[in-house]
């Protein structure tokens, strides 16, 4: 992984939820997203301090080894950005939801590593801005912003096209490169707010880029349950989830890796005849439904298996091209 191109991302995620009081676990994970690709990282199990960690009979039943004791989750998440750079893996920033950008403590240790980070914090939280000497409610401080300040990103490709914000910063404190970037939505208005801090000065697209690959957590989470079966089991035991999840995570990395050496090198013109007219590179579904195929074989040959795959790849290229185009339009209309 490059420097600079690679970022992590932490998010929590409840497996097992069902809406009502019912047996669930929360999982911590970390993400790692570059140009080539995302996958799930690392994982971490959240025990509640009271119902779990203070029950000595409950742990021993769960098997909880007796070294683990409470954390809170920007705790874990920390724990897990120390433990992956520490194993050499490169990342020149983390992004992660409210409950990691709430945490003043998360943030002075990437700070401290000297890793840059786009954190979402909640619209009311009180900022610092004018040299310190003036503080406000993130959603009021943006609310002050003139017209000029705003303008429009995209942050980052979606399924249909590229997707557009408004976007505006303003410095926040002295002599560092700290920041609070707001994300308007230009239809209903709605705000997100973030705090950024970077070792060095960066324009308001690198920020941009950032605060749009926490969805790449999302769609990490999307792919293992789909594909790989991360949320496909029943548990109550400390090894078997930690057997389970990592298991999880391995195919889903797996099948990211092939994907990344399956990627054709492409121009970058957008309008390059083999870049307009290509089909889209092999996916992590495409590549698990090949494999599928392959444990499984039907009727159908092995040449017509993957020349329906290279047509349904080319027609969904074509849908890919409609769609940008119409967003490109939108856009230019806008």
């Amino acid at each position: 992984m490059k420097k600079g191109r690679a970022s992590a991302g932490v998010q929590r995620q409840y497996t097992g939820t069902a809406g009502r009081i019912e047996n669930s676990q929360v999982g911590v994970f970390l993400a790692l997203a570059t140009s080539r690709g995302r996958a799930l990282i690392d994982r971490r199990l959240y025990l509640p301090e009271h119902s779990w960690c203070s029950d000595p009979e409950r742990r021993h039943r769960a098997g909880i080894p007796k070294d683990i004791q409470f954390a809170t989750k920007p705790q874990l998440a920390g724990e897990m950005i120390a433990a992956a750079l520490e194993a050499g893996i490169t990342a020149s920033w983390v992004t992660g939801d409210e409950a990691y950008g709430q945490d003043p403590q998360l943030r002075a240790a990437l700070e401290a590593r000297g890793i840059g980070y786009v954190m979402a914090v909640a619209c009311s939280m009180r900022v610092k801005i004018n040299h310190g000497r003036t503080a406000g409610r993130a959603d009021i401080v943006a609310g002050r912003m003139p017209a000029t300040a705003w303008q429009r990103h995209s942050a980052g490709n979606g399924a249909k096209g590229p997707r557009y914000y408004d976007w505006a910063w303003i410095h926040l404190g002295t002599g560092s490169h700290r920041q609070l970037l707001i994300r308007r939505n230009r239809s209903t208005g709605e705000l997100a707010s973030y705090l950024c801090w970077s070792p060095t000065a960066v324009p308001l697209s690198d920020l941009v880029r950032v605060a749009g690959i926490r969805w790449s957590v999302e769609e990490c989470f999307q792919a293992a349950k789909g594909q790989v079966g991360l949320d496909h089991y029943q548990v109550r035991h400390w090894t078997s989830w930690h057997r389970h999840i990592t298991l999880a995570m391995l195919a889903l990395a797996f099948l990211a890796a092939l994907a990344a050496d399956a990627a054709p090198q492409r121009p970058t013109d957008p309008h390059h005849p083999v870049r307009s007219n290509g089909p889209i590179a092999l996916t992590v579904p495409e590549i698990r439904r090949l494999f599928g195929t392959a444990l499984h074989p039907s009727a159908v040959p092995t040449g017509g298996l993957l020349h329906w795959s290279n047509w349904r790849r080319r027609h969904q290229a074509t849908a890919r091209r409609s769609h940008y185009r119409r967003r490109s339009a939108d856009e230019g209309a806008g």
